[in-house]
């Protein structure tokens, strides 16, 4: 069986991050993303190995993040 597509919100959550930072990562960081139509499409396994290669982890971007 293979992976379901996830939301925007659904990755957002996923990482701990607003959906914000989730559009930011897509146009400026190249994340692992397909568009659909006029919505994006995330696999939870891609997601998930671009942010373990370090591609996520630069600082001081100006991001918000979620604080709870």
């Amino acid at each position: 069986m293979s992976n379901p597509w996830l939301s925007a919100d659904d990755i957002a959550a996923h990482l701990g991050v607003t959906k914000d930072t989730v559009y930011v990562w897509i146009a400026e960081k190249a994340m692992p993303a397909h568009k659909v139509g006029r919505l994006w499409k995330f696999q939870a396994s891609e997601v998930d190995e671009w942010v373990r290669s370090g591609s996520a982890a630069s600082r001081g971007d100006g991001v918000t993040r979620d604080t709870a």
